[in-house]
């Protein structure tokens, strides 16, 4: 190991100093919402109003935050596991980014979205939107995999979750922005953001770790637990945050019929783009969810399960096509290095979804949404704006969405190609040896052979 990947000191003075700056300002800053805090529920709670405990925000919302924080640690962690000797990396750095994150958003959001009197009120919908945002960051985690450090990756962190909380209060506040399962604020956001930050961290000679860059039986079957968590849990990532009663039934059930007819063109579209029509795993293992991130944003719209299944169904097909066809483009013309594949399963499926949101708004009527106008589009509802004109909203919330992506991308790339972060040379990428004490039957020829030196000289001494 070199100096430069030492991670003896640089990995502790970061996560040290960055967990003490979080203590302190959510001591200062952070404080618990109506429906957590002690006095506050009971003096408005069930004494009061005649409100039953059980009308706590928790009880609405933790299954769906139980599931969410299940995509991210399983989900995501297991996903970028199919790298043969990256295993270590893949869930353990994702728990790392994870980790300070969820922390982070918290502040970050809470700055844009939850101030109340200098204060940052926090609840279970807010530990939700907190994953929601580490979600993109973890995208990002699979472009740069297995090329980038423990520090790099929380650095980017840190400048992430910050854009992404401006990206999110400039579409959901300033612009009115219908995304309830985050097609644009997660899926694009994230996308493209680590796309740019792997073009500025393209390695010209990673042809060296070419050999490593690839997955074995076990690997493979690893990554598959991730990608069916993953596709269980959807219908709830993109409802957690959606109104109570029609709006979050409809989004889950969207979700479900888009990821089931995903599946299926997945399958069709992996057979029928292999020479000898066998299935791809790694098809398999993203594509198949690409009917998730399409349906986010239409999934609390009266999108009806017909319409699901149409945009599940092209979802599948671009997202194969673009790991059969397009990624080698980018990597080989664009100097794009994308490990995980993060702009097929999150970054053309996001568009796709941002795209049949626009349109299934430009369309929605009173007719056809009854009361319920008011819930998913209370400007309109409310005549401020016509649907045609929240159809472009919605748009332009992609290209603003894609703008701040890929500008801050660029940015945070030139900063994390300064040395001081440790960033492994391009014999050790996708190499976990580097980063962690590897089990026995994993230690180098060179460990082993200075062991039985030693050996042999206390035997002959």
């Amino acid at each position: 190991m070199t100096d430069a990947t030492n991670m003896r000191l640089k990995l502790p003075i970061t996560c040290f100093i960055l967990e003490i700056i979080l203590i302190i300002l959510f001591g200062v800053l952070v404080e618990y919402d109506h429906d957590t805090d002690a006095r506050k529920w009971h003096e408005h709670g069930n004494g009061t109003h005649g409100h039953s405990d059980y009308e706590n925000d928790f009880y609405y919302r933790y299954p769906s935050f139980q599931d969410v924080h299940v995509m991210i640690f399983i989900g995501f962690g297991f996903l970028m596991t199919f790298l043969q000797r990256y295993g270590f990396g893949s869930v353990g750095f994702n728990f790392l980014i994870a980790a300070f994150a969820l922390q982070w958003a918290t502040l970050m959001q809470g700055f844009f979205h939850g101030m109340h009197g200098g204060k940052i009120h926090i609840g279970v919908e807010s530990m939700i939107n907190a994953d929601f945002c580490t979600g993109s960051v973890l995208i990002s985690f699979g472009a740069v995999l297995g090329k980038t450090s423990p520090v790099q990756l929380l650095i980017m962190a840190i400048f992430e979750v910050t854009l992404f909380a401006v990206n999110e209060y400039i579409l959901l506040t300033l612009l009115g922005t219908k995304d309830a399962g985050g097609s644009m604020t997660i899926h694009t956001f994230g996308a493209y953001f680590g796309l740019m930050v792997t073009r500025v961290l393209y390695r010209p000679t990673l042809e060296k770790s070419k050999h490593k860059n690839c997955s074995v039986y076990h690997s493979d079957l690893f990554a598959m637990i991730g990608a069916i968590y993953l596709w269980m849990f959807w219908p709830s990532f993109n409802s957690a945050i959606t109104e109570h009663g029609d709006d979050q039934h409809r989004t889950a059930m969207n979700t479900y019929y888009s990821l089931a007819a995903c599946t299926l063109s997945t399958f069709g579209m992996s057979a029928l783009t292999a020479h000898d029509g066998k299935l791809d795993m790694v098809h398999i293992q993203n594509a198949a969810l690409a009917g998730g991130v399409a349906a986010g944003t239409a999934g609390e719209m009266m999108l009806t399960p017909f319409g699901s299944m149409i945009v599940g169904f092209l979802a599948g097909i671009i997202s194969v096509l673009g790991f059969k066809y397009l990624s080698p483009v980018l990597e080989e013309k664009l100097k794009i290095q994308d490990t995980c594949g993060v702009h097929n399963l999150h970054g053309m499926p996001g568009i796709l979804g941002a795209i049949v949101g626009a349109v299934t708004s430009a369309v929605a009527t009173r007719d056809v949404y009854g009361g319920g106008l008011e819930d998913v589009f209370p400007l309109v509802a409310s005549e401020e704006r016509t649907a045609s004109y929240q159809g472009s909203v919605q748009a332009i919330s992609l290209a603003v969405t894609l703008g701040i992506a890929l500008l801050g991308g660029l940015i945070v790339g030139f900063i994390l190609k300064l040395p001081v972060f440790g960033s492994p040379n391009d014999t050790h990428c996708f190499e976990d040896g580097i980063y962690w004490e590897m089990p026995g039957e994993e230690e180098s020829h060179e460990e082993l052979t200075t062991v039985r030196t030693e050996e042999s000289e206390k035997l002959n001494g």
